[in-house]
């Protein structure tokens, strides 16, 4: 997720003889694939772009928390239809990727969707699918507005339910491949997004159709929804629902104030929260 201003987002068993590839491919641990924007990939503006170990992601949490082996593939500015195909309209993943030639998580040169394709194909024993999606479709259009209308807030209003629509095609296209074309059949679990600031009521408002289209579409493939809306707005409610009063931001330096990015403690709530999410027991 990009910035986002106050004017707003089983494996069968082995065969007794089987063959020597077949013994490697089960001998593998359980995989789990983190799909996504700069939230599943930890990004921060304080990290230099050159290398990606510094940058750390609620799936890095999750993993620690469930044990499956982690392949994070998510990318700083992700959009639905940049996700689908580079020639998509994009936030900064083709920036990051292309212009600044910053590394990923994962070494892969096509879209995000392609990549879980092939590896869903090369990985058989995968049984957990992370997603955030969306926040830079709403990033998106008010850059946009911000930079073009005279009206900002009713370009953005004007704006948001096209936006809306091409996230829901676009989410039917990434589930449509994952369950369909790939054959996954376990655990998918999307994301829905904070909101930077509750007290703010547009970009909550907006934040919150968005969140409804992600578990409109999730929910109709039948995946998870994990409420990270929820979570943070519990948290921050102490703080009147300032979620960077509450700690859940990356504070600015020098402050005041904060970047929309989780802190350490917001990354960890939110996987907690994809985690209960899993066992709702």
């Amino acid at each position: 997720m990009r910035r986002l201003s106050t004017l707003l987002a089983t494996v069968g068993l082995v065969a007794a003889v089987a063959a020597p590839g077949a013994a490697a491919a089960n001998s593998r641990p359980v995989e789990y694939l983190a799909l996504g924007d700069s939230l599943a990939f930890g990004y921060s503006p304080y990290l230099p772009p050159s290398g990606t170990s510094s940058f750390v992601g609620y799936p890095d949490a999750v993993t620690g928390m469930v044990g499956d082996r982690l392949t994070n593939a998510s990318c700083p500015g992700e959009t639905s239809s940049h996700f689908i195909s580079l020639a998509g309209a994009d936030h900064g993943c083709g920036a990051w990727r292309f212009y600044l030639d910053a590394p990923l998580h994962a070494d892969y040169t096509t879209s995000q969707l392609a990549f879980a394709d092939a590896f869903l194909a090369a990985h058989p024993k995968t049984q957990l699918i992370t997603l955030d999606i969306g926040a830079n479709d709403l990033g998106a259009l008010r850059d946009d507005c911000l930079a073009n209308a005279s009206d900002p807030v009713a370009c953005l209003q004007a704006g948001l339910p096209g936006v809306l629509a091409t996230l829901s095609a676009n989410l039917d296209t990434i589930y449509g491949h994952v369950r369909s074309l790939d054959g996954y059949r376990h655990k998918i679990v999307a994301l829905t997004i904070y909101s930077p600031d509750y007290r703010d009521p547009l970009t909550t408002g907006a934040i919150v159709l968005m969140n409804q289209v992600v578990a409109e579409r999730t929910l109709a493939w039948g995946g998870i929804v994990a409420d990270g809306f929820g979570a943070f707005a519990a948290a921050s409610a102490s703080s009147g629902g300032a979620t960077c009063a509450a700690g859940l931001l990356i504070p600015l330096q020098p402050g005041p104030g904060c970047d929309e990015h989780p802190s350490a403690a917001g990354r960890d709530l939110l996987a907690r929260t994809i985690v209960q999410a899993l066992r709702p027991d």
